[in-house]
Parts: C-alpha cells; structure tokens; sequence
C-alpha cells in the first residue's frame, strides 16, 4: 500500500474522493487523470501484488507471464457445450496493471466501424470520431508522426517491433501471392489486409499501464495503492455508492468515496464485485441469500469473447524461435544481447504479424483475424517453444454468440461461474470453418515451401468439413478478449449509461471492458484505455451530487 492516505471519516474509515477497484488498464489510466487534480484524493485499488517482476518485463515471456498462478486470478470456463464440453482457461491479471500485465502487447483499437456501431446501439458519445481523440491522447507512437489518426507524447508507447523473425516476411509473400492486400497501418482508417502489427513496448520493456501511467506519478500525495486488497463488496445505501469493503491483512476493512465508486475489475470481476453487492438480477441473487438492493437484469450478462484455433508446422529449419541444440548459439547470443542492450527477439511479443479479411464480400468489414505465429507451440503446454516450426491462430472477430457471468457463492473469495458460450451461434462455426481453409491455403503457398513444413495440428487427414468441425470444437479456445458483461446502452438489458454511471444507482460507474456494447473487431487493449480515458473527463465534468 503506497505511503499516501485518504482523510478520516466521523468513523473512522479512511475516505477518499474517488475509490477506483482493480488496477488493472483502465484503473491504472483512471489513478493517473483523477489524481491530476491535487484537490482529489483518490484512492486505487488492486487484489494481486506489485507488477515489479521478471517475466512481466521481458515482451517474449509473455505465455509464462500469462500462466504464472501467483499473478493470475486461474479462471476457467464452466464446461463449453459446443466445445466438447471442455472447460477452457481464461487467463486474467491479478497484478497491478491487471492484463496488461500479462498480455501480449499488440496495439490495435479495432475497426471504426465497431464504434459507430456502439453509438448506433445507444452509446451516444461513443461513434468513431468520438473516440479517436482519446486514442489519440493515449499515444505515444514511435513510428507514426502526430496526424488525424496518431497521437505522439501520450503517456502509452506503441512501436513497430524492429526485427521480426525471419518467417514474418515469407508469411507476408504467402498472403500478398493469395491476392490479399497489404496494411501498412492497422490503426488507420481503414484496417483490412495483412502487415507487420504495433506493440506496447518501450526501450525493450513490456509497456504496461502501470509502466505507462502509474509509475511516473506513483509519487503524488493525493494517490493511495492498495496492492493484495481483495474488495468483497460495494457500500450502497439509499441507492447511492458510499465506499467499499476490502480485505487487508486477514481483516475486512471499509474505505469511503465522497464523490464517486469507479469499478475497473474487468469483465468478469466488475460483474462479480456488483452481483456481490445485491446489483443484478434479483430473482439470482436471492436464493444465494443476497439482500437486492437494486434489480438489474443486465449484470453478467452478454458476454463476448472471440473464439480461436490453431493451425501448426514442425520443421527442422531454424529460423523460427525456438530452443534446439542446433540453435544454441543463436539463443544464448539473443540473452546477452537483450541483457546488455534490451534488444532482439526477447524484446518482441512473438506474434508479430496479422491480418484482417472479410469471409465473405458483402460483409461491411473483416470479421476473421489471421495470426501467425512463427513458433512451434509446446503441446504440453511450456511457455518456452522446443523444437521449430510455425502456424497460423485463426480468430473469429465479429462473433454472434453470446454467455454470461453468475455467482456460484455469495462468498467473494470464490470465483464467478463463467459461461463464454463459445460457438452456440452457428455463424461462428461457419467463420471458424473460413478461417482453418484460409490457413491452410495460406501454409500450402510457395513462399513456405522451402522450410519443408510438416502439418501436426489438425494434421492432412482433416480434409471434410465434419472433420474439420470436429477438430475445431475439440481445440477451440478464446483469445483473452472478454468484454460486454455491464454493458452501455438504454434498453432493458443495459447497466450503465452512456456516462458509464450504473442504472439505478447514484455516484457508482464501471469502466472497462465490461461496458463495452459487443467486442471490438480484435484485440481490446487499446480500446479499454481510450474508454477510461473518456471515463475520466465524464468523471471530472460531472456536477457533483449532494453527499
């Protein structure tokens, strides 16, 4: 817990202007503008310890980042009907910088279309155009100059990866030789083709929004961080958010907001956090013995997530990272090389290239992402690949089915039932079929030829499209993009408002993944931080309500 403390109430508690719960992106982006203001006290809070770790700050450890138990929250799915009735991990930060903590770094907004498509679904305020300024104030771009779609001297650096494997370039001649087109920038207004993808990097460090926006400030008086603080509930009286109680040191402890509650937990915590507090579907939270305080049918619900499979080449070429004794001398030179000069393939996020294709013409924008992956992928599950090879993540990024989040507890310490519903929709199986025929073609071109590639993932024998369903149902997975379970909008199923203030309930907001309308057309990084950077001037302009 940081030096920095709250005022004291008539009871006691600690008090502070703006409670925000989870330090993850959005809360860390939300610390940083709200504690601008040196008059505010804010205070941050956060269930995971402090990020200030090795495999957090190398950008190429990032699976076992991802996999590291001590600073993850070990979600995993309820079992997926359509999956094979498999339950699929769902990796979360349970860090300061929650996700982007442990993501894998790729800067990409989505497409403007999604954000015109929230505003046409009732997020007013929230089209493209809208948006684009706080995209832009989030970046710092070291490739890009300051222009309509840039920003340069934000706090959030984005760059191109300087020297991508090898294979990038012969998975680009594969593409460009299909007929796709290239692009040049993902970020631009018009993101379809294939190219070289931007990354949350800076000096060869992972750029987290702890890194971006915590740490420069982290010395304001006004700024309290609470790090291994679980918050169990929401203080709600009347109808108005007055504080929070969170677990400190084996004792529950409750800490005040004069002005507002602000829940960054994250699309499956925030959901938790309000179910917790008597904030949802009552007719749910009774049997469980919680009291209702406001009935909200929305909360948990019309989850998005989008779902994935892999297809993977074993080769004897070298040029894929990989360990190998023939490679040995390569990689302990890549080691020394990013211990002295933080540069080289450790200071990559690995997946360094991408496109996005529509699956059919008529469609008004890509609705599939291809992902190579210039890796031979560990089947047991190692987050250091052993041997060599390369394959391609194929991602359905417009998807139409929809789950949810539900309490299996009352007890705050057990984790949400969390239903993706991966695939309940059968367009996405018919995108998943588009995706796997597409990498195949694209693995089959003559720029691979050469590396003598190898098909062990489905292997040569899926041909048919019952084969093909099979083996996508059998290795599905989602890409960690969840989003959607408190939902901005204004009908019946909406829980916050285009302010992102919660239906019903005064001085309380969520801002993060969870209000977004439906998933982004890829991955949600960025977009979270342009969401709480919006929260943020909503939060400062807001008139304040009586106390």
């Amino acid at each position: 817990m940081a030096a920095a403390k709250g005022s004291r109430a008539a009871n006691g508690a600690e008090s502070f202007d703006y409670l925000i719960v989870g330090a993850g992106t959005a809360g860390c982006v939300l610390a940083n503008r709200l504690s601008a203001d040196t008059t505010a006290r804010v205070g941050l809070i956060e269930a995971g310890p402090s990020d200030k770790r090795l495999l957090v700050r190398i950008p190429a450890a990032v699976a076992a980042a991802s996999g590291d138990p001590a600073i993850g929250w070990g979600y995993k799915s309820v079992p997926q009907q359509h999956l094979n009735n498999r339950r699929i991990p769902l990796p979360r930060g349970r860090v300061l910088g929650g996700c982007s903590s442990i993501n894998g770094m790729a800067y990409f907004r989505g497409h403007p279309r999604d954000f015109d498509e929230w505003a046409d679904a009732g997020a007013t305020g929230w089209s493209y155009e809208d948006v684009l300024p706080y995209f832009r104030k989030a970046e710092n771009n070291e490739t890009w100059p300051e222009s309509r779609y840039h920003g340069s001297g934000g706090p959030m650096n984005v760059l191109d990866i300087q020297r991508p494997n090898p294979l990038v370039a012969r998975f680009l001649e594969a593409t460009t030789s299909l007929g796709f087109a290239r692009c040049e920038d993902f970020n631009g207004p018009d993101p379809e083709g294939f190219g070289c993808r931007q990354a949350t990097i800076r000096r060869g460090r992972r750029e987290s929004m702890v890194t971006a926006y915590v740490d420069p400030i982290a010395h304001r008086q006004n700024l309290a961080i609470y790090t291994e603080c679980l918050a169990t509930g929401l203080v709600i009286e009347d109808r108005k958010a007055r504080g929070v109680i969170i677990e400190r040191d084996g004792s529950r402890v409750q800490l005040l907001a004069t002005r507002e509650v602000i829940l960054c937990a994250g699309t499956y915590g925030s959901p938790h956090l309000l179910l917790l507090s008597g904030i949802g579907p009552g007719a749910a939270l009774q049997p469980l013995g919680i009291t209702v305080k406001h009935d909200l049918p929305g909360v948990g619900e019309s989850l998005q997530d989008h779902p994935s499979t892999v297809l993977q080449m074993k080769t004897t070429d070298t040029s894929s990272y990989g360990v190998s004794l023939k490679a040995l001398p390569r990689s302990l030179w890549n080691v020394l090389e990013y211990a002295l000069l933080r540069r080289g393939p450790l200071a990559s996020n690995v997946l360094e290239a991408t496109g996005f294709v529509k699956s059919r013409p008529r469609v008004d924008r890509p609705d599939l992402q291809i992902v190579f992956m210039p890796m031979l992928r560990d089947p047991a599950g190692s987050p250091i690949p052993r041997g060599h090879g390369f394959g391609i993540i194929p991602i359905v990024v417009r998807p139409h089915s929809r789950g949810r989040v539900v309490l299996a507890s009352p007890d705050p310490h057990v984790a949400p039932l969390v239903d993706p519903n991966y695939l309940d929709d059968c367009d996405d199986m018919r995108l998943m079929l588009e995706g796997v025929t597409l990498a195949r073609r694209i693995l089959s071109a003559p720029a691979f030829k050469s590396l003598r590639g190898e098909e062990v993932l489905p292997g040569p024998q899926i041909r048919d499209k019952a084969s093909w369903m099979e083996y996508i149902r059998s290795s599905a997975v989602g890409v960690h993009h969840p989003s959607s379970t408190c939902r901005m909008g204004k009908d019946s199923f909406a829980v916050v408002d285009p302010s992102l203030r919660v239906h019903g309930i005064r001085n309380l907001r969520v801002a993060d993944a969870s209000v977004f309308p439906r998933v982004v057309a890829g991955n949600t990084n960025a977009a979270v931080v342009m969401t709480a950077e919006k929260a943020a001037d909503l939060i400062k302009t807001a008139v304040p309500e009586p106390v």
